[in-house]
């Protein structure tokens, strides 16, 4: 670009030049058309050359004043331009830096950027751009100003600048590039979004905590499994709370002690050992005024901290402990604690509250649900017990062994578990094979203990029994699943059975297999008063000649093997 003293010589030659070819040619042309004699051109060419002289250095006089007073105006607009940039610039919100967009040096700054920096306008001035970033950012912000040639108003916001005491500040960045001077340069705008990164980030931690929180929740809800619970439950602690390690001590209501139930992040097991009276120590002061305690210097003799052994170990120095509290009861306490200072502000010490919290409902539902196992275990094992009662009545009622239903019952879980029956389901095939002659409490005493044979009318009633199982059974839900063996025991693989006639598949596996049991026991038994006890291999002929027939082959064979 020309430069703009060079421009007015241009203009001022330019124009001279101009007029002087013009005066030669019309003055010339105008001698020669109203002058004939040579003497008088000769003395009117040296008047005009006189006057050309004048002319000139007039036409040369005005045209430099008027460049002079033109380039007085530009200069003064220039300055008046360069005084309203100036204020512009220093009244700006942002920090603003001119930069040489050939050579990178900053050229100017405002009072912003000094600010900014930490750093005098003198000692900004000279300084290259790359020099105010850190090194992760300098090489992408030179990459900004390059861009900016190629788009007006590029913008960034994820870059930092240095202050002069370390700090790294975030900026937002807005580039412009402008002609000034004959030179192009590169106006920077740096705007401090410290307070706007400083909301987002404690935003996304709000955010990252209410997950972390949900997280718990759904741990909760899918595990009873206390030990799970609080070892997941620690990892999120660790993880939201950016500690080194937690713990959780759970009250012993017997003992009245707070005893180890849980841990991450310690280096030895010498937490496992942790057992503290109620009020002694700091956790135990926790638990017992159902306050929340911090210590921020654990090495200072004063911290009250009594288990110096741990402290020596693991090198902790900042501690806090929060109180496992719910429906008005102590469960125990929640610790956490860092191998250097923690800030401990009250977001931080809100949200270990709230943790706190969850763990307390996690290790409540845990209790709730192991007192509601044992009082199931207990109910059962009194149901059990009860139908166990029953059948030693059938037993004797009936003046059959008294064994006999312990026996058949044993041979037939014995038999349902070779077959691959499951844990569950075996628990309705011994009841059912405890209660498979429940039925005979509705027969006649003159029939069920009739010494000869049965007419056929009592046969009829006596067959009835199954049925009247059913019907005692049936409205009681838990013993539904166990109908099976007392319903179904009499029917035949061949169809020929009673009460309903099933054959083949058609009788549930459990009547089947108790129907194998049930033939062996009465063949085999030794004290029936009605017959002579078979030998052991003439009961496995006499089962082998049942099979297909009476009872399920499948059943026979694997019975068979298993009594062999």
């Amino acid at each position: 670009m020309k430069r703009p003293g060079l421009q007015s010589a241009l203009r001022v030659i330019s124009l001279y030049f101009l007029f002087g070819i013009l005066w030669i040619l019309v003055s010339d042309r105008a001698l020669e058309m109203f002058v004939a004699d040579p003497h008088r051109i000769s003395v009117l060419q040296t008047y005009k050359g006189w006057a050309f002289v004048f002319a000139s250095a007039l036409l040369i006089y005005f045209t430099i004043l008027r460049e002079l007073r033109a380039r007085a105006r530009t200069e003064a607009d220039l300055r008046e331009s360069e005084e309203k940039y100036r204020t512009l610039i220093e009244t700006a919100n942002d920090a603003v830096f001119i930069i040489d967009a050939e050579t990178g040096t900053i050229l100017d700054a405002n009072r912003r950027a000094s600010d900014l920096l930490g750093l005098p306008h003198d000692k900004i001035i000279g300084m290259h751009q790359k020099a105010i970033h850190p090194e992760e950012d300098a090489d992408r912000c030179a990459k900004i100003l390059e861009d900016s040639f190629k788009s007006a108003g590029v913008v960034a916001s994820d870059v930092c600048v240095f202050h002069r005491d370390g700090r790294k500040i975030p900026v937002e960045i807005s580039v412009n590039v402008i002609e000034r001077g004959g030179k192009w340069i590169i106006q920077s705008f740096f705007r401090d979004i410290t307070k706007r990164k400083e909301a987002e980030d404690l935003a996304k931690e709000r955010l990252q905590r209410l997950a972390a929180l949900h997280a718990i929740d759904m741990i909760i809800s899918s595990s009873l499994d206390l030990r799970v619970t609080l070892s997941e439950f620690l990892e999120h602690v660790i993880s939201q709370l950016r500690v080194d390690a937690a713990d959780v001590l759970l009250l012993n209501p017997h003992t009245q002690t707070l005893e180890y139930a849980a841990g991450r992040g310690f280096r030895t097991d010498g937490i496992q050992q942790s057992s503290l009276r109620l009020g002694e120590g700091i956790a135990g002061l926790a638990a017992l005024e159902h306050r929340s305690i911090s210590i921020p210097n654990l090495l200072d003799p004063a911290s009250g901290f009594v288990r110096a052994q741990l402290l020596v170990n693991e090198e902790f120095i900042a501690y806090a402990v929060v109180p496992l509290f719910t429906k008005g009861q102590v469960k125990g306490v929640l610790e956490v604690l860092h191998r250097a200072p923690l800030g401990l502000d009250a977001e931080w010490q809100n949200f270990l509250e709230a943790l706190a919290a969850q763990a307390a409902i996690a290790i409540d539902n845990a209790t709730l649900f192991d007192d509601l196992q044992r009082s199931n275990i207990d109910l059962m094992l009194a149901y059990d017990a009860t139908l166990e009662g029953w059948a030693r009545a059938l037993d004797l009622r009936s003046k059959e062994t008294e064994r006999h239903t312990e026996r058949v019952t044993e041979m037939t879980m014995r038999l349902a578990r070779t077959m691959g029956i499951g844990d569950k389901e075996l628990v309705h095939i011994r009841r059912g094979a405890l209660l498979h002659d429940i039925g005979k409490i509705g027969i006649p005493d003159s029939i069920l203990l009739k010494p000869g044979p049965l007419t056929d009318e009592e046969w009829l009633l006596m067959r009835k029994h199954p049925q009247l199982a059913f019907e005692m059974l049936q409205p009681i839900a838990y013993l539904r699943p166990a109908l099976d063996i007392p319903y179904a025991h009499h029917e035949h693989w061949d169809g020929t059975g009673y009460p309903r006639g099933l054959k083949g598949e058609q009788i549930p596996l459990a009547a089947r297999i108790f129907a194998v049991a049930d033939v062996w026991d009465a063949l085999a038994a030794e004290d029936r008063p009605y017959r002579q006890p078979l030998s052991k291999d003439e009961v496995r002929e006499k089962i082998r000649s049942l099979a297909g027939a009476q009872l399920d082959p499948k059943a026979v064979e694997v019975f068979l093997k298993l009594e062999g």
